[in-house]
């Protein structure tokens, strides 16, 4: 992880951010959100739309007027000024190209509108495109480039003016899955070369883990967790952030002190149960439940178990395809079972349940589900 400034200054720091929206009564989209982001990290906001992740990052940019707080950049309180006059530059999702310039063009509007001299014009839209490997690509125009390339275009166009802070909102959204997964790579190398802060926003859990140094989880215009992609994943520290990032069985009430033997709330990640025959002798430090197998579906790498449990509704496992043939474990359905997992496997979680949720829809009230 990159570290913060030789003086310890965060490149973004936000301290009490709020924003109210009109009405009656008004729509508080950001509640006094305290944040912040070292310099030189990859530093994502995850959370569900309407969150309050967007704002917040439009309110960086300076797009939105906060109704009460403060936005530092670099030690520098930029509350009230323009956009214009902020350290950062932002990059949309639709890329916003111009259709009737080269790439190269594209990449030196900027530079052109703060009249920068036209050597060095040239020499950093030349630096620009090869830091992100477009070297040979000035010359096209945008129509005839993929849609990475014109993302990686619109990412050159904002590294041109050499920002402290490149704000993304949302920049992989509009590609198609193959060539996100081969973006998210190209972008944390980008990232790593030029060494500035990237703040991120998406709603993609995978493409947060994947990419972040840190990230911070919204929910209702609060911040529930910062902490790396590990912590986030393997310590949540709500019920929300268990069943949002990545998928959580969600253990309360009955259910909990049936299999876990103790009242809270706990989460169990499906990757860590493993489905075995009724009967199978259990480990030292392993915890079980037994249960009918209710559903299988194959997924590809993996096939997802959703088991019924004796003790009352349901946990999910996911098993590796190394030799599984999906036609093979769908004939289990309806099968005895037990499932097994580690005891420090378990993780507790803080506060209040989460509305539950079932892979198969809704399941009852304090009982065991998938998030």
């Amino acid at each position: 992880m990159a570290a913060e400034t030789a003086s310890g200054t965060p490149a973004i720091r936000l301290n009490g951010l709020r924003k109210e929206f009109a009405g009656t009564p008004p729509v508080v989209a950001v509640h006094d959100v305290d944040l912040d982001v070292r310099a030189g990290e990859f530093f994502s906001m995850l959370g569900p739309s309407g969150s309050g992740k967007t704002t917040v990052l439009r309110m960086i940019a300076g797009f939105e007027e906060p109704t009460s707080g403060r936005i530092e950049l670099a030690g520098e309180d930029v509350t009230g000024r323009q956009p214009y006059e902020r350290d950062v530059n932002t990059v949309f999702q639709d890329y916003a190209l111009f259709p009737h310039m080269s790439v190269a063009e594209n990449v030196e509007y900027g530079l052109l509108v703060t009249k920068v001299g036209r050597a060095e014009r040239r020499s950093r839209v030349a630096e620009a495109l090869e830091q992100v490997r477009l070297g040979d690509h000035g010359s096209r125009r945008p129509s005839q480039l993929s849609g990475g390339q014109r993302q990686r275009v619109a990412l050159a166009r904002a590294l041109v003016n050499r920002p402290t802070v490149l704000l993304l909102d949302e920049p992989l959204g509009a590609l198609d899955l193959k060539l996100r997964e081969q973006m998210q790579v190209e972008l944390k190398g980008i990232q790593r070369d030029v060494g500035i802060t990237f703040l991120f926003v998406t709603h993609d859990q995978e493409e947060a883990l994947t990419l972040s140094d840190r990230i911070a989880v919204f929910d209702a215009g609060r911040i529930e967790q910062v902490g790396t992609a590990h912590e986030v994943y393997e310590s949540p520290a709500s019920a929300f952030v268990a069943g949002f990032v990545g998928t959580s069985n969600l253990l309360t009430g009955d259910a909990a002190r049936a299999v876990i033997r103790r009242d809270g709330s706990f989460a169990i990640r499906p990757e860590k149960v493993a489905v075995m025959a009724v009967g199978s002798p259990a480990d030292t430090g392993m915890m079980s439940a037994d249960g009918t197998l209710e559903e299988v579906v194959y997924g590809g790498p993996v096939t997802r178990y959703v088991v019924a449990l004796d003790a009352g509704g349901r946990l999910t496992a996911l098993e590796q395809n190394a030799g599984t043939r999906p036609d093979v474990a769908a004939l289990r359905r309806g099968e005895r079972v037990a499932l097994r997992w580690r005891a420090d496997h378990v993780i507790d979680v803080p506060g209040p349940p989460a509305p539950e949720r079932s892979p198969l829809g809704a399941s009852p009230q304090q009982s065991p589900t998938t998030t």
